[in-house]
């Protein structure tokens, strides 16, 4: 093969893998502009589109002044709570249940982003003046952070923090005491297997009055209230708990 002709193979091998190239990113901005729920694009590039955004079934935090624990159903149903506010975006239905099971097992870091994004626009609009210390997580123990390889509550505290400009503090809350699934067991049982279950890695400081602490779910509220507790113990004054999920009370 002449120089020339070698010359035209090679570019057409270039303006090949270069089409395939821009078409590979054309499909995957196309991919992250469509809305996961229905499908259809979004201009904004975000997981949902402005309509399914709108059908989302978000709690109307106006009427509770953005603290569930003014509603008494939810008040009744979380006895013996060492937190002082509750702050959830929903209840515990789809397409939250679905999204939340996705990101804690499957992966999809991309919805830690969502959350964020939902609970500091929500927060935003009920909590214009509140002063939060600092924000913390909800911590795995260290078995199960390295069989899963992540924390799910930090990943949402870490991006909250950014929206918010609040300090975060990832590694303040440490879990020290390894429980079986909590799942299917009642609030008496989940206080008693939590007791002195965490502990803090150093002194939170005597400015730190006001803590907001960040899960994915909240049930029976004794994961929270067992580290309000341990917060208020050190001086701390006002614990606001912040969920994406609340699992509604049966009664």
């Amino acid at each position: 093969m002449d120089d020339n002709n070698e010359m035209a193979s090679v570019k057409h091998t270039e303006k090949t893998w270069l089409s395939q190239i821009q078409a590979y990113y054309h499909q995957a901005l196309l991919t992250l502009s469509q809305c996961d729920l229905c499908g259809n694009s979004s201009s904004q590039q975000t997981l949902i589109c402005s309509t399914c955004l709108a059908d989302l079934p978000l709690f109307k935090q106006k009427i509770i002044q953005g603290d569930l624990l003014n509603w008494p159903a939810v008040n009744q149903g979380l006895p013996r709570i060492h937190f002082d506010h509750l702050f959830s975006l929903s209840p515990y239905l789809a397409p939250f249940n679905h999204w939340l099971s996705q990101f804690k097992y499957q992966g999809r870091f991309e919805l830690a982003s969502l959350f964020a994004s939902l609970l500091a626009k929500k927060w935003q609009e009920t909590h214009p003046i509140q002063s939060v210390d600092l924000i913390l997580s909800v911590p795995l123990h260290i078995s199960k952070w390295q069989q899963r390889g992540y924390n799910q509550a930090h990943l949402i505290a870490q991006q909250f923090s950014l929206l918010l400009q609040l300090p975060y503090q990832g590694s303040a809350l440490i879990r020290i005491k390894k429980n079986t699934s909590q799942v299917g067991q009642t609030g008496v049982q989940r206080r008693h297997n939590l007791a002195n279950a965490f502990t803090l890695r150093h002194a939170l400081g005597e400015e730190i009055k006001h803590v907001m602490l960040i899960d994915d779910v909240i049930t029976t509220g004794s994961t929270a209230s067992e580290i309000s507790k341990l917060l208020k113990h050190e001086g701390v004054e006002k614990v606001t708990v912040v969920t994406v999920c609340l699992t509604l009370p049966k009664h």
